[in-house]
């Protein structure tokens, strides 16, 4: 098994590679400041290519913006419209009075997910909890687990707990709909739980120089088994996801959707395939920004999102939920029957 998870060595190469060209400095001003964050971007921002985006156009866009006698929260708002031309919401500006947020990458689409009515109507507040996992046997004996977030992790202990919990069920399924991620890691101690032999899921590229294309060579992700007294599940398991999948929760479904008991339902993903990366500026503004690149084993970029497998499409239905019932959820009930 690695000893370092791939988000610490990502951020120990992203430190090792600052050095690898002179670090330019800028005024104390709101030119300087404007400059300092545009050339943070160009340098160190992932997905240039791969959103077909054209930063020395937008630098011309928003510039001529820029003069002194800007307030600080306006020169925030030109820089913070800047920002949203990337499109990414792991990309954010951060400042003692206001933190930037791209929010379109799911505001424009059905929230699709009603905690309360599963726990409710369909786990009937008999669920157990551990850590910030629920989990159930619903009335068609199939289990349900609800990780909500990668923020907190469980053991591989504890995730044995639960699956033993559910061992007489005939299927699975994991709902991570509002899932906004967390660790890498801790999506990872999930994932070995239901490999029965070493799998490759995928690559990660670093930029290796302050250039658009400057990237090593993809390297790849792999997972060991879990050791022998670890339970690994083989029966099928149904993945739940919505537009709120993000981050971590959609690397957790890339990994996930490499396994042969494995079905995707649900919507498209939130994306966010980026790994991020932090640079202060003048004003001792922070700005975090994508990266390094996670692909999956095709090699393709998932900042999109991931969307379901073929006719597993769904999203909630207003009149359904309004009954006190998800059809998404139902979906993949069928879908284990």
């Amino acid at each position: 098994m690695r000893k370092l998870s791939l988000l610490t060595i990502s951020l120990v190469v992203a430190l090792m590679q600052i050095g690898c060209h002179p670090i330019e400095e800028f005024e104390q001003n709101n030119q300087g400041n404007f400059d300092a964050l545009w050339t943070a971007i160009d340098e160190h921002y992932c997905f240039f290519e791969d959103k077909d985006i054209d930063w020395d156009e937008i630098y011309d866009k928003y510039s001529p913006m820029i003069n002194e006698s800007l307030s600080r929260t306006q020169l925030f708002g030109v820089c913070e419209s800047m920002l949203n031309e990337l499109q990414d919401g792991h990309t954010n500006l951060s400042s003692g009075f206001e933190t930037s947020y791209y929010k379109k990458w799911w505001s424009d689409y059905p929230q699709n997910f009603n905690r309360r009515l599963i726990e409710e109507n369909y786990l009937k507040f008999e669920y157990k909890q551990l850590g910030s996992v629920i989990y159930g046997i619903l009335p068609e004996n199939i289990g349900y687990i609800l990780i909500p977030t990668f923020s907190g992790g469980l053991s591989n202990s504890n995730i044995d707990w639960i699956l033993s919990d559910l061992l007489t069920t005939n299927g699975l399924i994991i709902d991570i709909r509002d899932n906004g991620g967390g660790m890498m890691s801790y999506a990872e101690t999930w994932v070995r739980h239901f490999i029965t032999k070493p799998l490759h899921a995928g690559y990660i590229v670093h930029k290796n120089g302050p250039g658009h294309y400057d990237f090593d060579a993809p390297h790849p992700i792999e997972f060991n088994t879990p050791e022998p007294d670890h339970i690994v599940w083989i029966k099928p398991v149904v993945l739940l996801t919505n537009r709120s999948t993000f981050s971590a929760a959609n690397y957790f479904v890339m990994c996930m959707k490499e396994l042969p008991q494995v079905v995707h339902t649900g919507a498209t993903t939130g994306g966010g395939a980026g790994m991020p990366y932090s640079q202060e500026l003048p004003n001792g503004w922070s700005i975090r920004m994508s990266a390094v690149k996670v692909l999956n084993s095709k090699g393709e970029n998932t900042e999109a999102g991931i969307s379901p497998d073929s006719n597993c499409e769904i999203d909630m239905n207003p009149q359904a939920e309004a009954a006190g019932r998800d059809s998404m959820l139902e979906f993949a009930i069928t879908l284990l029957q």
